[in-house]
Protein backbone atom coordinates (compact mmCIF):
# COMPACT_ATOMS: atom_id res chain seq x y z
CA UNK A 1 0.00 0.00 0.00
CA UNK A 2 1.33 3.41 -0.96
CA UNK A 3 0.95 5.88 1.90
CA UNK A 4 1.60 9.57 1.52
CA UNK A 5 2.86 10.37 4.99
CA UNK A 6 1.60 13.87 5.74
CA UNK A 7 2.55 14.66 9.35
CA UNK A 8 1.77 17.78 11.29
CA UNK A 9 4.28 20.53 12.22
CA UNK A 10 4.45 19.65 15.84
CA UNK A 11 8.16 19.21 16.42
CA UNK A 12 8.78 16.80 13.59
CA UNK A 13 6.96 13.56 14.35
CA UNK A 14 9.03 10.50 13.39
CA UNK A 15 8.26 8.60 10.23
CA UNK A 16 8.65 5.12 11.59
CA UNK A 17 6.78 1.89 11.50
CA UNK A 18 6.09 -0.26 14.56
CA UNK A 19 9.13 -2.40 13.85
CA UNK A 20 11.41 0.61 13.78
CA UNK A 21 11.91 0.87 10.04
CA UNK A 22 11.05 4.12 8.35
CA UNK A 23 7.70 3.89 6.64
CA UNK A 24 8.35 5.45 3.27
CA UNK A 25 11.40 4.77 1.18
CA UNK A 26 10.54 6.17 -2.22
CA UNK A 27 13.31 4.19 -3.87
CA UNK A 28 11.72 0.95 -2.64
CA UNK A 29 8.38 2.10 -3.96
CA UNK A 30 9.73 2.95 -7.38
CA UNK A 31 11.61 -0.33 -7.63
CA UNK A 32 8.46 -2.22 -6.62
CA UNK A 33 10.00 -4.11 -3.69
CA UNK A 34 8.30 -2.30 -0.83
CA UNK A 35 6.43 -4.71 1.43
CA UNK A 36 3.84 -4.33 4.14
CA UNK A 37 6.12 -6.29 6.40
CA UNK A 38 8.53 -3.37 6.33
CA UNK A 39 5.75 -1.11 7.56
CA UNK A 40 4.84 -3.46 10.37
CA UNK A 41 1.46 -4.27 8.80
CA UNK A 42 1.53 -7.75 7.25
CA UNK A 43 3.69 -10.33 5.57
CA UNK A 44 2.45 -10.04 1.99
CA UNK A 45 4.32 -8.01 -0.53
CA UNK A 46 2.43 -5.26 -2.24
CA UNK A 47 2.63 -5.33 -6.00
CA UNK A 48 3.40 -1.98 -7.49
CA UNK A 49 3.08 -1.19 -11.14
CA UNK A 50 5.74 1.18 -12.32
CA UNK A 51 5.24 3.74 -15.03
CA UNK A 52 7.92 4.94 -17.41
CA UNK A 53 8.27 8.18 -15.50
CA UNK A 54 8.11 6.42 -12.14
CA UNK A 55 5.54 9.05 -11.21
CA UNK A 56 2.65 6.77 -10.29
CA UNK A 57 2.61 3.78 -7.97
CA UNK A 58 -0.54 1.72 -8.42
CA UNK A 59 -1.33 -0.53 -5.45
CA UNK A 60 -2.74 -3.94 -6.35
CA UNK A 61 -5.20 -5.74 -4.10
CA UNK A 62 -3.87 -8.16 -1.50
CA UNK A 63 -4.38 -11.76 -2.53
CA UNK A 64 -4.34 -13.42 0.87
CA UNK A 65 -7.64 -13.47 2.73
CA UNK A 66 -5.73 -13.41 5.99
CA UNK A 67 -4.75 -9.82 5.33
CA UNK A 68 -8.09 -8.75 3.84
CA UNK A 69 -9.13 -6.93 6.98
CA UNK A 70 -5.80 -5.15 7.10
CA UNK A 71 -6.13 -4.18 3.46
CA UNK A 72 -9.61 -2.77 4.01
CA UNK A 73 -8.53 -0.84 7.09
CA UNK A 74 -5.43 0.60 5.45
CA UNK A 75 -6.71 1.33 1.94
CA UNK A 76 -5.53 4.78 0.96
CA UNK A 77 -8.76 5.28 -0.97
CA UNK A 78 -10.55 5.62 2.37
CA UNK A 79 -8.93 9.04 2.60
CA UNK A 80 -11.26 10.27 -0.16
CA UNK A 81 -13.72 11.18 2.59
CA UNK A 82 -11.57 14.27 3.12
CA UNK A 83 -12.00 15.47 -0.47
CA UNK A 84 -15.23 17.47 -0.06
CA UNK A 85 -14.21 19.52 3.00
CA UNK A 86 -10.82 20.25 1.45
CA UNK A 87 -12.49 21.47 -1.76
CA UNK A 88 -14.85 23.74 0.18
CA UNK A 89 -11.94 25.08 2.20
CA UNK A 90 -9.91 25.88 -0.93
CA UNK A 91 -12.84 27.83 -2.39
CA UNK A 92 -13.20 29.81 0.84
CA UNK A 93 -9.46 30.51 0.91
CA UNK A 94 -9.58 31.85 -2.64
CA UNK A 95 -12.38 34.24 -1.68
CA UNK A 96 -10.51 35.43 1.39
CA UNK A 97 -7.28 36.22 -0.42
CA UNK A 98 -9.13 38.00 -3.22
CA UNK A 99 -10.45 40.43 -0.60
CA UNK A 100 -6.88 41.49 0.30
CA UNK A 101 -4.90 44.16 -1.49
CA UNK A 102 -2.65 43.06 -4.35
CA UNK A 103 0.50 43.92 -2.39
CA UNK A 104 -0.64 41.97 0.67
CA UNK A 105 -1.42 38.94 -1.49
CA UNK A 106 1.99 39.22 -3.09
CA UNK A 107 3.82 39.33 0.25
CA UNK A 108 1.82 36.44 1.68
CA UNK A 109 2.58 34.42 -1.46
CA UNK A 110 6.33 35.06 -1.08
CA UNK A 111 6.07 34.08 2.58
CA UNK A 112 4.18 30.89 1.75
CA UNK A 113 6.64 29.72 -0.92
CA UNK A 114 9.62 30.63 1.26
CA UNK A 115 8.18 28.56 4.08
CA UNK A 116 7.47 25.65 1.76
CA UNK A 117 11.11 25.41 0.64
CA UNK A 118 12.25 25.84 4.24
CA UNK A 119 10.17 22.91 5.48
CA UNK A 120 11.22 20.74 2.54
CA UNK A 121 14.85 21.46 3.43
CA UNK A 122 14.26 20.46 7.05
CA UNK A 123 12.18 17.35 6.44
CA UNK A 124 14.16 15.73 3.63
CA UNK A 125 16.56 14.59 6.35
CA UNK A 126 13.98 13.13 8.73
CA UNK A 127 13.83 9.55 7.39
CA UNK A 128 17.49 9.42 6.41
CA UNK A 129 19.60 11.14 9.07
CA UNK A 130 19.17 8.31 11.61
CA UNK A 131 20.28 5.77 9.00
CA UNK A 132 23.21 8.02 8.12
CA UNK A 133 24.35 8.03 11.75
CA UNK A 134 23.90 4.26 11.81
CA UNK A 135 26.06 3.93 8.69
CA UNK A 136 28.83 5.78 10.52
CA UNK A 137 28.79 3.13 13.25
CA UNK A 138 26.52 4.90 15.70
CA UNK A 139 24.46 2.86 18.15
CA UNK A 140 20.77 3.36 18.86
CA UNK A 141 21.76 5.49 21.83
CA UNK A 142 24.04 7.57 19.61
CA UNK A 143 21.21 8.10 17.13
CA UNK A 144 18.90 9.29 19.89
CA UNK A 145 21.67 11.48 21.31
CA UNK A 146 22.33 13.25 18.00
CA UNK A 147 18.69 13.56 16.94
CA UNK A 148 17.74 14.92 20.37
CA UNK A 149 20.30 17.71 20.03
CA UNK A 150 17.90 19.39 17.62
CA UNK A 151 15.54 20.18 20.52
CA UNK A 152 18.41 21.66 22.53
CA UNK A 153 19.16 24.30 19.92
CA UNK A 154 15.45 24.89 19.42
CA UNK A 155 14.61 25.45 23.08
CA UNK A 156 17.67 27.46 24.11
CA UNK A 157 17.37 29.96 21.25
CA UNK A 158 13.65 30.81 21.48
CA UNK A 159 13.95 33.73 23.90
CA UNK A 160 16.75 35.71 22.27
CA UNK A 161 15.34 35.15 18.80
CA UNK A 162 11.98 36.46 20.00
CA UNK A 163 13.71 39.59 21.26
CA UNK A 164 15.50 39.94 17.93
CA UNK A 165 12.17 39.78 16.08
CA UNK A 166 10.81 42.65 18.18
CA UNK A 167 13.93 44.79 18.48
CA UNK A 168 15.43 44.47 15.03
CA UNK A 169 13.50 42.84 12.22
CA UNK A 170 11.09 39.99 11.49
CA UNK A 171 12.61 39.49 8.05
CA UNK A 172 16.12 39.32 9.50
CA UNK A 173 15.15 36.42 11.77
CA UNK A 174 13.39 34.61 8.90
CA UNK A 175 16.54 34.96 6.79
CA UNK A 176 18.66 33.73 9.69
CA UNK A 177 16.49 30.62 9.93
CA UNK A 178 16.88 29.93 6.21
CA UNK A 179 20.66 30.45 6.39
CA UNK A 180 20.88 27.81 9.11
CA UNK A 181 18.68 25.49 7.04
CA UNK A 182 21.01 26.01 4.06
CA UNK A 183 24.30 25.51 5.92
CA UNK A 184 23.54 22.81 8.52
CA UNK A 185 23.20 19.99 5.93
CA UNK A 186 26.73 20.79 4.78
CA UNK A 187 27.87 20.10 8.33
CA UNK A 188 26.44 16.59 8.11
CA UNK A 189 28.34 16.21 4.85
CA UNK A 190 31.76 17.26 6.15
CA UNK A 191 31.72 16.07 9.78
CA UNK A 192 31.60 12.35 10.49
CA UNK A 193 32.31 12.04 14.23
CA UNK A 194 29.38 11.90 16.65
CA UNK A 195 30.37 14.89 18.78
CA UNK A 196 30.55 17.12 15.72
CA UNK A 197 27.24 15.78 14.43
CA UNK A 198 25.69 16.57 17.82
CA UNK A 199 26.87 20.17 17.50
CA UNK A 200 25.63 20.44 13.92
CA UNK A 201 22.24 19.03 14.90
CA UNK A 202 21.91 21.52 17.78
CA UNK A 203 22.84 24.30 15.35
CA UNK A 204 20.20 22.99 12.95
CA UNK A 205 17.60 23.41 15.69
CA UNK A 206 18.12 27.17 15.54
CA UNK A 207 16.52 27.17 12.10
CA UNK A 208 13.03 26.24 13.29
CA UNK A 209 13.21 28.50 16.34
CA UNK A 210 14.13 31.45 14.13
CA UNK A 211 11.95 30.76 11.12
CA UNK A 212 8.72 29.90 12.93
CA UNK A 213 8.94 32.96 15.19
CA UNK A 214 9.73 35.40 12.39
CA UNK A 215 7.30 33.80 9.95
CA UNK A 216 4.36 33.79 12.37
CA UNK A 217 4.96 37.42 13.28
CA UNK A 218 5.10 38.49 9.63
CA UNK A 219 1.89 36.62 8.83
CA UNK A 220 0.08 38.48 11.61
CA UNK A 221 1.58 41.80 10.49
CA UNK A 222 0.15 41.28 7.00
CA UNK A 223 -3.25 39.99 8.18
CA UNK A 224 -6.23 42.33 8.64
CA UNK A 225 -7.55 42.06 12.20
CA UNK A 226 -10.97 40.88 11.05
CA UNK A 227 -9.41 37.97 9.10
CA UNK A 228 -6.45 37.18 11.35
CA UNK A 229 -7.51 33.71 12.47
CA UNK A 230 -8.45 32.63 8.97
CA UNK A 231 -5.21 33.79 7.35
CA UNK A 232 -3.09 32.26 10.13
CA UNK A 233 -4.88 28.98 9.47
CA UNK A 234 -4.15 29.10 5.75
CA UNK A 235 -0.54 30.22 6.11
CA UNK A 236 0.21 27.56 8.72
CA UNK A 237 -0.39 24.89 6.07
CA UNK A 238 3.18 25.27 4.81
CA UNK A 239 4.56 22.97 7.48
CA UNK A 240 2.32 19.93 6.84
CA UNK A 241 2.59 20.39 3.07
CA UNK A 242 6.37 20.68 3.24
CA UNK A 243 6.58 17.72 5.57
CA UNK A 244 4.41 15.71 3.22
CA UNK A 245 6.88 16.29 0.40
CA UNK A 246 10.19 16.29 2.23
CA UNK A 247 10.49 12.80 3.74
CA UNK A 248 9.45 10.98 0.56
CA UNK A 249 11.79 13.19 -1.47
CA UNK A 250 14.62 12.60 0.98
CA UNK A 251 14.20 8.83 0.86
CA UNK A 252 14.12 8.87 -2.94
CA UNK A 253 17.26 11.02 -3.11
CA UNK A 254 19.07 8.72 -0.70
CA UNK A 255 18.20 5.68 -2.80
CA UNK A 256 19.12 7.46 -6.05
CA UNK A 257 22.21 9.56 -5.31
CA UNK A 258 23.26 8.71 -1.77
CA UNK A 259 23.80 10.78 1.35
CA UNK A 260 26.08 13.39 -0.22
CA UNK A 261 23.55 14.30 -2.88
CA UNK A 262 20.77 14.30 -0.30
CA UNK A 263 22.57 16.80 1.93
CA UNK A 264 23.32 19.03 -1.06
CA UNK A 265 19.65 19.05 -2.12
CA UNK A 266 18.57 19.87 1.43
CA UNK A 267 21.07 22.73 1.54
CA UNK A 268 19.91 23.95 -1.87
CA UNK A 269 16.29 24.01 -0.75
CA UNK A 270 17.31 26.09 2.26
CA UNK A 271 19.28 28.42 0.00
CA UNK A 272 16.24 28.88 -2.27
CA UNK A 273 14.18 29.77 0.80
CA UNK A 274 16.87 32.31 1.73
CA UNK A 275 16.78 33.93 -1.72
CA UNK A 276 12.98 34.02 -1.75
CA UNK A 277 13.03 35.59 1.70
CA UNK A 278 14.84 38.61 0.30
CA UNK A 279 11.74 39.38 -1.79
CA UNK A 280 9.62 39.88 1.32
CA UNK A 281 8.91 43.53 2.04
CA UNK A 282 8.62 43.78 5.81
CA UNK A 283 5.71 46.03 6.91
CA UNK A 284 6.58 49.04 9.03
CA UNK A 285 4.95 48.05 12.29
CA UNK A 286 6.56 51.03 14.04
CA UNK A 287 3.94 53.35 12.54
CA UNK A 288 1.19 51.18 13.96
CA UNK A 289 3.03 51.09 17.27
CA UNK A 290 3.27 54.89 17.38
CA UNK A 291 -0.47 55.15 16.75
CA UNK A 292 -1.23 52.63 19.50
CA UNK A 293 1.02 54.47 21.97
CA UNK A 294 -0.69 57.76 21.15
CA UNK A 295 -4.02 56.13 22.02
CA UNK A 296 -2.58 54.47 25.17
CA UNK A 297 -3.36 51.04 23.74
CA UNK A 298 -0.04 49.41 24.51
CA UNK A 299 2.92 49.39 26.85
CA UNK A 300 6.43 48.00 26.50
CA UNK A 301 6.80 44.68 28.34
CA UNK A 302 10.03 42.75 28.76
CA UNK A 303 10.43 39.03 28.10
CA UNK A 304 10.25 38.17 31.79
CA UNK A 305 7.31 40.49 32.37
CA UNK A 306 5.40 38.67 29.64
CA UNK A 307 6.28 35.33 31.27
CA UNK A 308 4.59 36.44 34.49
CA UNK A 309 1.37 37.73 32.95
CA UNK A 310 -1.60 35.38 33.08
CA UNK A 311 -2.56 36.41 29.54
CA UNK A 312 0.54 34.57 28.26
CA UNK A 313 1.27 32.17 31.12
CA UNK A 314 -1.96 30.20 30.66
CA UNK A 315 -1.49 29.64 26.88
CA UNK A 316 2.10 28.59 27.65
CA UNK A 317 0.92 26.04 30.21
CA UNK A 318 -1.68 24.73 27.77
CA UNK A 319 1.06 24.35 25.15
CA UNK A 320 3.31 22.65 27.74
CA UNK A 321 0.67 20.09 28.70
CA UNK A 322 -0.36 19.39 25.11
CA UNK A 323 3.30 19.19 24.09
CA UNK A 324 3.88 16.54 26.76
CA UNK A 325 0.82 14.65 25.54
CA UNK A 326 1.98 14.80 21.93
CA UNK A 327 5.56 13.87 22.80
CA UNK A 328 4.28 10.75 24.53
CA UNK A 329 2.28 9.84 21.44
CA UNK A 330 5.31 10.24 19.19
CA UNK A 331 7.55 8.23 21.50
CA UNK A 332 5.27 5.32 22.30
CA UNK A 333 2.71 4.88 19.50
CA UNK A 334 4.88 2.57 17.33
CA UNK A 335 5.73 0.42 20.36
CA UNK A 336 2.08 0.31 21.41
CA UNK A 337 1.05 -0.94 17.96
CA UNK A 338 3.82 -3.54 17.95
CA UNK A 339 3.12 -4.87 21.44
CA UNK A 340 -0.59 -5.31 20.75
CA UNK A 341 0.01 -6.64 17.21
CA UNK A 342 -2.53 -4.21 15.80
CA UNK A 343 -3.07 -4.22 12.00
CA UNK A 344 -2.06 -0.60 11.62
CA UNK A 345 1.09 1.42 11.05
CA UNK A 346 2.22 4.58 12.80
CA UNK A 347 2.63 6.20 9.40
CA UNK A 348 -1.01 5.60 8.51
CA UNK A 349 -2.03 7.03 11.88
CA UNK A 350 -0.08 10.21 11.08
CA UNK A 351 -1.61 10.34 7.60
CA UNK A 352 -5.16 10.37 8.95
CA UNK A 353 -4.15 12.82 11.67
CA UNK A 354 -2.47 15.18 9.24
CA UNK A 355 -5.34 15.26 6.77
CA UNK A 356 -7.88 15.95 9.49
CA UNK A 357 -5.51 18.57 10.89
CA UNK A 358 -5.33 20.37 7.56
CA UNK A 359 -9.11 20.55 7.42
CA UNK A 360 -9.26 21.70 11.02
CA UNK A 361 -6.79 24.51 10.36
CA UNK A 362 -8.68 25.78 7.35
CA UNK A 363 -12.21 25.60 8.70
CA UNK A 364 -11.59 26.86 12.24
CA UNK A 365 -9.61 29.98 11.34
CA UNK A 366 -12.40 32.01 9.82
CA UNK A 367 -14.92 30.72 12.36
CA UNK A 368 -12.70 31.90 15.22
CA UNK A 369 -12.76 35.43 13.80
CA UNK A 370 -16.54 35.35 14.24
CA UNK A 371 -17.05 33.25 17.37
CA UNK A 372 -13.82 33.84 19.30
CA UNK A 373 -10.63 31.84 19.88
CA UNK A 374 -11.73 30.35 23.20
CA UNK A 375 -14.36 27.99 21.82
CA UNK A 376 -11.96 26.43 19.33
CA UNK A 377 -9.12 26.10 21.84
CA UNK A 378 -11.56 24.21 24.07
CA UNK A 379 -12.58 21.96 21.17
CA UNK A 380 -8.96 21.28 20.21
CA UNK A 381 -7.80 20.31 23.71
CA UNK A 382 -10.92 18.18 24.18
CA UNK A 383 -10.13 16.37 20.91
CA UNK A 384 -6.57 15.75 22.10
CA UNK A 385 -7.76 14.25 25.38
CA UNK A 386 -10.46 12.14 23.78
CA UNK A 387 -7.95 10.88 21.23
CA UNK A 388 -5.65 9.60 23.98
CA UNK A 389 -8.59 7.99 25.77
CA UNK A 390 -9.68 6.18 22.60
CA UNK A 391 -6.09 5.16 21.89
CA UNK A 392 -5.61 3.70 25.37
CA UNK A 393 -8.32 1.11 24.69
CA UNK A 394 -7.91 0.77 20.91
CA UNK A 395 -7.92 -2.80 19.66
CA UNK A 396 -9.13 -2.30 16.09
CA UNK A 397 -8.27 -0.28 13.01
CA UNK A 398 -11.48 1.73 13.28
CA UNK A 399 -10.60 2.82 16.81
CA UNK A 400 -7.11 3.82 15.71
CA UNK A 401 -8.51 5.82 12.79
CA UNK A 402 -10.89 7.61 15.16
CA UNK A 403 -8.02 8.39 17.53
CA UNK A 404 -5.92 9.69 14.64
CA UNK A 405 -8.70 11.95 13.34
CA UNK A 406 -9.33 13.34 16.83
CA UNK A 407 -5.62 13.94 17.44
CA UNK A 408 -5.13 15.58 14.07
CA UNK A 409 -8.17 17.79 14.51
CA UNK A 410 -6.92 18.86 17.93
CA UNK A 411 -3.47 19.75 16.67
CA UNK A 412 -4.72 21.39 13.50
CA UNK A 413 -7.00 23.71 15.44
CA UNK A 414 -4.86 24.38 18.52
CA UNK A 415 -1.78 25.90 16.95
CA UNK A 416 -3.42 28.55 14.75
CA UNK A 417 -5.89 29.38 17.53
CA UNK A 418 -3.27 29.89 20.22
CA UNK A 419 -1.14 31.95 17.82
CA UNK A 420 -4.17 34.10 17.03
CA UNK A 421 -4.97 34.41 20.74
CA UNK A 422 -1.41 35.51 21.53
CA UNK A 423 -1.56 38.00 18.65
CA UNK A 424 -4.80 39.45 20.03
CA UNK A 425 -3.16 39.94 23.43
CA UNK A 426 0.14 41.46 22.29
CA UNK A 427 1.20 44.55 20.45
CA UNK A 428 3.37 44.42 17.33
CA UNK A 429 6.43 45.42 19.37
CA UNK A 430 6.28 42.31 21.59
CA UNK A 431 4.81 39.52 19.46
CA UNK A 432 8.13 37.84 18.84
CA UNK A 433 8.76 37.49 22.57
CA UNK A 434 5.18 36.38 23.21
CA UNK A 435 5.41 33.69 20.52
CA UNK A 436 8.76 32.44 21.79
CA UNK A 437 7.37 32.08 25.32
CA UNK A 438 4.19 30.25 24.40
CA UNK A 439 5.57 28.01 21.65
CA UNK A 440 8.57 27.34 23.87
CA UNK A 441 6.15 25.66 26.27
CA UNK A 442 5.32 23.12 23.58
CA UNK A 443 9.01 22.57 22.82
CA UNK A 444 9.77 21.82 26.47
CA UNK A 445 6.74 19.57 26.86
CA UNK A 446 7.68 17.51 23.83
CA UNK A 447 11.28 17.15 25.00
CA UNK A 448 10.26 16.03 28.50
CA UNK A 449 7.43 13.72 27.46
CA UNK A 450 9.43 10.55 26.87
CA UNK A 451 11.36 10.53 30.16
CA UNK A 452 8.41 11.66 32.32
CA UNK A 453 5.67 9.47 30.87
CA UNK A 454 8.05 6.56 30.43
CA UNK A 455 8.80 6.55 34.17
CA UNK A 456 5.21 7.05 35.32
CA UNK A 457 3.50 4.61 32.97
CA UNK A 458 3.21 0.92 33.87
CA UNK A 459 1.98 0.07 30.39
CA UNK A 460 1.36 1.88 27.12
CA UNK A 461 -2.36 1.88 27.86
CA UNK A 462 -1.66 3.56 31.19
CA UNK A 463 0.60 6.09 29.51
CA UNK A 464 -2.10 7.14 27.04
CA UNK A 465 -4.63 7.35 29.88
CA UNK A 466 -2.26 9.63 31.78
CA UNK A 467 -1.91 11.71 28.63
CA UNK A 468 -5.67 12.21 28.48
CA UNK A 469 -5.41 13.46 32.06
CA UNK A 470 -2.98 16.13 30.88
CA UNK A 471 -5.65 17.39 28.49
CA UNK A 472 -8.14 17.52 31.38
CA UNK A 473 -5.68 19.63 33.39
CA UNK A 474 -5.18 21.93 30.39
CA UNK A 475 -8.95 22.38 30.06
CA UNK A 476 -9.28 23.07 33.78
CA UNK A 477 -6.64 25.81 33.58
CA UNK A 478 -8.24 27.31 30.49
CA UNK A 479 -11.76 27.25 31.96
CA UNK A 480 -10.61 29.00 35.14
CA UNK A 481 -7.62 31.19 34.26
CA UNK A 482 -7.85 32.17 30.59
CA UNK A 483 -9.45 35.53 31.51
CA UNK A 484 -9.37 37.83 34.57
CA UNK A 485 -12.11 35.97 36.51
CA UNK A 486 -13.38 32.41 36.61
CA UNK A 487 -16.74 33.50 35.20
CA UNK A 488 -15.18 35.39 32.30
CA UNK A 489 -12.76 32.52 31.67
CA UNK A 490 -15.56 29.95 31.50
CA UNK A 491 -17.70 32.05 29.20
CA UNK A 492 -14.72 32.84 26.95
CA UNK A 493 -13.82 29.15 26.75
CA UNK A 494 -17.25 28.42 25.26
CA UNK A 495 -17.39 31.39 22.90
CA UNK A 496 -19.94 33.29 25.00
CA UNK A 497 -17.77 36.29 25.80
CA UNK A 498 -14.95 38.24 24.20
CA UNK A 499 -11.37 37.97 25.37
CA UNK A 500 -10.83 40.45 28.23
CA UNK A 501 -7.05 40.27 27.74
CA UNK A 502 -7.18 41.26 24.06
CA UNK A 503 -5.67 44.66 23.34
CA UNK A 504 -7.93 47.32 21.95
CA UNK A 505 -7.39 47.53 18.21
CA UNK A 506 -6.12 43.93 18.04
CA UNK A 507 -9.55 42.31 17.79
CA UNK A 508 -12.57 43.05 15.68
Amino acid sequence: MFILNFPDDRLLAPYSSPNGRFLIFAGDLLRGNYSEKNAGIAEKDVMIEKTRTHAIATPQPCQDRKVAAIRDACDWRDLRVFLLPVTVAVVNAFKTFRSLTAETRRQLLFLFVTALFFWISITTLLPTLPTYIDSLGGSKQDIGFVMGAFAIGLILSRSWLGNLVDRRSRKLVVLFGTIVAATAPLGYLFFRDLSSLFAVRAYHGLSIAAFTTGYSTLVVDFSPVRQRGEIIGYMSLTAPIGMGIGPALGSYLYESIGYNGLFLVSATSGAIAFLLGFSIQEPDFKKKLAQMKAENQTIERSFWALCQERAFLVPTLVFLLVGTLFGGLVAFLPLFLLENQLPFSAGLFYSYAALSGVIGRILSGGASDRYGRGLFITISVFCYGLSMLVLSSARSSSALILAAILEGTGGGILFPMLLALISDRSGPQERGRAYSICIGGFDVGTALAGPILGVLAISYETMFSLSSGLAVIALFLFFNLSNPTVRHSFLFAFGLEKDRYALRGQVQ
